[in-house]
């Protein structure tokens, strides 16, 4: 359980235990089905001249009248239902210095959320102000009664949640028995019935006009804080010695969260984003970001989207992963820089354990797919005979693309995350791994000593190389086993396990989640059933071979444009992420000196026709090396190296297929 005051060293559950591979079970390197790339009409022809690439790019995603990044512009907070009550009775307790204690998720969005909380109503004034985040491994997701239990031992005048509470129907039945007044701040979808609670904003409740339906949790909070802030400026609050606050000093964070939690990236999402990265180049951050963001290498001074949900989140979000989130929140709400770059080591620390265990888990995830096709007399086509270097990390997809925020607690829905990845980058990345011939529809994996923080990537990631829905389940500290799933398009995870749900009442203990990522708990003896029950219910959906995905493309671009302004601009161009898709080209290019770095990562130098060379590398993609091959087409994103303080423009490697000579 985090609180506001965490102890240095905080009781964790034992990761999983380091592993080495067995004799005669090394994982091969498969071939994978080349995905079709696709490219919007108008796009045939490649582009020279960067003011018309930006005219496309923006048509390509429904902009044609350019972007407006103004606060201005913003949808009026008075747009969401319930906002005003929910106002109100906060300044009541403001106004009389209430305790108040916030209950916050042990993600991203969640510590994001709660750390504005924290700062914006001790900004606003408020009295007696602590949180709580609920353990990952002992209570779970949400406002349960057992949280509620623990919250009313601080004695608070009033609860506020935030990014949950929406489906918390038994922790208010047992917050109204103890007499504790509950404000929900959520956005993910609500049941049948909403919980009753002293107030509540969530932009996806029945009847509210907001017309941003993809406000993360941390958004909510925010806007609740402007409508408090209004109301405490009608009641004359902020007259004589109290100066009001400038709220949009935590846009900062505001922005991580939203960038973490992988919400659609609609205008007001994109105003709440580009405004907090324009903080942060500018300087003027929380100490706890620059220094997560310092240490990942990021100039804070060119910061991007990309570099919140990459570089930031995962550290963030390993603290909830492996321990509890009580140091990536004293590290957003410290005011101290040298205490924040203490936390923010703290966090590297932990993302650095987290990464090892993710690529153990990944070895133990490719030997249990083997084994399966072992089963069934198939073996596995191998692309490259270098099988060390090309098994050296389960070939992983890109790190960030599951650290970006969880949906393993069961009751809510999320309106639209595919949580356990970054941006639209699960639609492009590499579908690399096991072939898929030889497998059930839906996938289901387990060990006795995976951890249950980490099989949410690890279900994100099988689920990119083999291109079928998975679950991977680690035991709980119940006994019972958790189960973190990840989808694919078409498939909608919540409703298939509703399915099973439904046909094989009493096998799922519980379940909940949204259309990409899901939560679910069963006992021991249920999952071998459960396995079956569920490829039935994936296959009925989709039938026995979902199809390849496809890479959708931007078109080509002209040696011309791929320079280094070119690339420095696309960065800045817009905060890019889910539903604000970051570029992506494709075209043909003489390819020289291919290397293989870690041997894992493909490193090479491309030149397109009547143009210079370019570096180009592959994160994970050692299975992709032209052997030998002298031309390919490349899917890539044009983007900066910054080595050494030396920029340059490269290509970041999505697909590489030869051209036959």
């Amino acid at each position: 359980m985090s609180a506001s005051n965490p102890s240095p060293n905080p009781t964790r559950p034992s990761p999983a235990r380091s592993r080495t591979q067995r004799a005669g079970t090394t994982p091969t390197s498969p071939q994978v089905p080349i995905r079709p790339i696709q490219r919007p009409p108008g796009a045939e022809q490649p582009l020279h001249r960067l003011d018309e690439l930006l005219t496309r790019l923006y048509h390509h995603r429904g902009l044609d009248g350019g972007l407006d990044h103004r606060l201005s512009a913003l949808h009026p907070v008075n747009q969401l239902l319930g906002i005003d009550p929910a106002a109100a009775l906060l300044a009541d307790h403001i106004q009389a210095q209430r305790q108040l204690l916030i209950v916050g998720d042990y993600d991203a969005d969640g510590a994001t959320g709660t750390a504005v909380a924290m700062l914006g109503l001790r900004a606003l004034g408020a009295g007696p102000l602590d949180f709580l985040v609920p353990s990952r491994f002992a209570q779970g997701y949400g406002l349960s009664p057992a949280v509620v239990d623990i919250a009313a031992e601080r004695r608070p005048d009033l609860i506020i949640t935030v990014d949950n509470g929406i489906a918390s129907h038994a922790g208010l039945e047992r917050a109204r028995a103890l007499g504790l007044p509950v404000l929900i701040t959520d956005h993910h979808l609500p049941g049948p019935e909403l919980p009753e609670a002293a107030a509540l904003v969530n932009p996806n409740q029945p009847g509210c006009p907001f017309p941003s339906k993809h406000l993360a949790g941390v958004g909510v909070m925010f806007y609740l804080l402007i409508a408090t802030r209004a109301e405490l400026r009608r009641r004359g609050w902020f007259q004589g010695h109290r100066s009001e606050p400038n709220l949009a000093e935590l846009l900062d964070l505001v922005a991580l969260g939203t960038v973490a939690d992988v919400v659609t990236l609609d205008a007001n999402n994109r105003i709440l984003v580009e405004q907090g990265l324009r903080r942060i180049r500018a300087g003027h951050c929380r100490p706890g970001l620059r220094a997560l963001l310092e240490i990942a290498g990021v100039d804070l001074t060119r910061t991007s989207a990309r570099d919140l949900g990459f570089a930031a989140a995962p550290r963030l979000n390993a603290a909830g992963r492996l321990e509890d989130m009580s140091a990536g929140i004293a590290c957003l709400v410290t005011d101290k820089p040298i205490e924040a770059m203490h936390l923010a080591q703290r966090l590297q620390a932990l993302n650095q354990e987290r990464r090892a265990l993710t690529h153990s888990m990944g070895l133990d995830a490719e030997r249990l797919i083997a084994e399966i096709l072992a089963e069934q007399d198939l073996t596995l086509a191998v692309e490259t005979g270098d099988s060390d270097a090309a098994n050296a990390d389960a070939k992983h997809a890109n790190e960030a693309n599951a650290d970006a925020g969880s949906a393993d607690g069961a009751g809510a829905r999320h309106a639209d995350r595919p949580a356990g990845e970054h941006s639209e980058r699960a639609s492009t990345t590499r579908a690399g791994g096991i072939r898929t011939g030889g497998l059930e529809a839906g996938l289901c994996l387990f060990a006795e000593d995976w951890h249950e923080g980490v099989v949410g990537i690890l279900a994100a990631r099988v689920r990119e190389r083999c291109q079928r829905p998975v679950i991977a389940f680690a035991v709980g500290g119940d006994g019972l086993l958790k189960g973190s799933a990840r989808s694919i398009e078409g498939l909608h995870l919540r409703d298939c396990l509703a399915a099973v749900d439904h046909a094989h009442p009493g096998l799922i203990t519980r379940f909940g989640g949204h259309a990409m990522a899901a939560g679910l708990s069963l006992p021991r003896e249920a999952l071998e059933p459960f396995k079956q029950a569920f490829a039935d219910a994936v296959s009925e959906a989709l039938g026995p071979e979902p199809a390849t995905p496809v890479l959708h493309s931007d078109g080509a671009l002209g040696p011309a444009l791929l320079t280094l302004p070119t690339a420095e601009t696309l960065r800045l161009a817009a905060p890019w992420g889910k539903g604000f898709s970051e570029p992506l080209f494709d075209g043909q290019f003489e390819i020289s000196a291919p290397r293989l770095l870690k041997d894992r990562h493909l490193k090479l130098r491309a030149r397109p026709a009547q143009g210079p060379p370019i570096e180009a590398i592959g994160f994970n993609l050692a299975d992709q090396h032209p052997r030998g091959a002298t031309r390919a087409q490349i899917a890539y994103r044009l983007d900066v190296n910054d080595y050494r303080g030396l920029r340059s423009p490269q290509l970041l490697i999505e697909q590489l297929v030869p051209i036959a000579e």
